[in-house]
């Protein structure tokens, strides 16, 4: 067997993989990775100042400002902003990884190496991510601010950077399939925006308007409202919840502090037949279950654009 003939079928270990090796040394050695770091940081510094200024300056009836709040405050405004800019940065990253090799007439010398499209996505997308990790942990000790204050627990830290996490890998394997889908990096990156857009802003905004018209609804009528169509809205609802970010880190941190469960728990639904304990998964799990679940069907269909690509 010849060595061009072996070398699709070798599995490469993703950390010695020559594409994640070859991006993480040109990015890193530029000065725009640490100009981004550097800006990121100061625009979380400077909205966390902000909002302690904005919380100290609220005072409550007795004239003073608890800790507890001012620490919940903090963290809830860093973590919307954390957000917030990885949903537009993650893309970013990605959605030029393959159609900018076609337009810098790059992409014939990839496959002169004879890498099979698994590891070239893979590659890519590992590459990315790993510069999307580095300001996600960066940002840590500025959550860890909000300890000093109290009123924040370390559950909610983990789950707050599981949700930052499986956002920014979804959406960076969509950049990466819609860079692989399109000629030219400009439709890509328009694509990817417009999607993202949707996801972030015109699904919640929709959710919005659907979860005030049914609470409204349901506040008025609750009791004559049978108990079997309470629970299909409650979880009709919690799974349209769980398709946004931030719906699901807002519900998840919402039932923390009010069921004490991060994975499972109970609702209460009142109807003419009388009261029913709803069972009911933490929005989290649903999200990243959904979440990762695209990102895998992406992944997967990237790989088969790249190998028709090279057909």
């Amino acid at each position: 067997m010849t060595e061009a003939q072996a070398l699709p079928r070798r599995r490469i270990s993703l950390f010695k993989n020559p594409v994640v090796v070859k991006e993480l040394r040109g990015r890193m050695r530029g000065v725009r990775a640490f100009a981004v770091l550097s800006v990121y940081l100061l625009l979380m510094v400077a909205f966390a100042l902000l909002l302690y200024v904005i919380a100290t300056a609220s005072q409550d009836i007795s004239g003073f400002t608890s800790g507890g709040q001012i620490g919940r405050t903090l963290f809830t405004g860093i973590i919307g902003i954390q957000l917030f800019l990885v949903t537009f940065i993650a893309p970013s990253f990605t959605a030029s990884a393959i159609s900018g090799e076609r337009e810098r007439q790059t992409y014939d010398l990839l496959k002169t190496t004879l890498l099979p499209a698994r590891t070239l996505v893979l590659g890519k997308l590992f590459s990315a991510l790993s510069y999307v990790f580095l300001l996600l942990i960066a940002a840590v000790p500025l959550q860890s601010i909000a300890f000093l204050f109290g009123g924040v627990s370390e559950i909610e830290v983990v789950l707050s950077f599981v949700i930052l996490a499986v956002t920014a890998v979804t959406l960076g394997a969509m950049g990466l399939y819609f860079s692989a889908s399109q000629a030219r990096t400009l439709s890509a990156n328009i694509t990817t925006y417009a999607v993202t857009i949707f996801i972030t802003i015109g699904l919640p905004m929709a959710i919005f308007i659907l979860l005030a018209l049914i609470a409204s609804f349901l506040s008025a009528n609750q009791t004559n409202i049978a108990a079997d169509v309470q629970v299909v809205l409650l979880y009709g609802l919690l799974a349209l919840a769980a398709t946004n970010p931030l719906m699901a880190a807002f519900l998840t941190q919402y039932w923390l502090l009010n069921k004490q469960s991060a994975t499972f728990f109970y609702e209460t639904v009142t109807s003419t037949t009388g009261i029913v304990q709803v069972p009911l998964i933490s929005p989290w799990i649903l999200f990243s279950a959904l979440y990762l679940l695209i990102a895998l069907v992406l992944v997967i269909r990237t790989v088969r654009r790249v190998r028709r690509i090279e057909a």
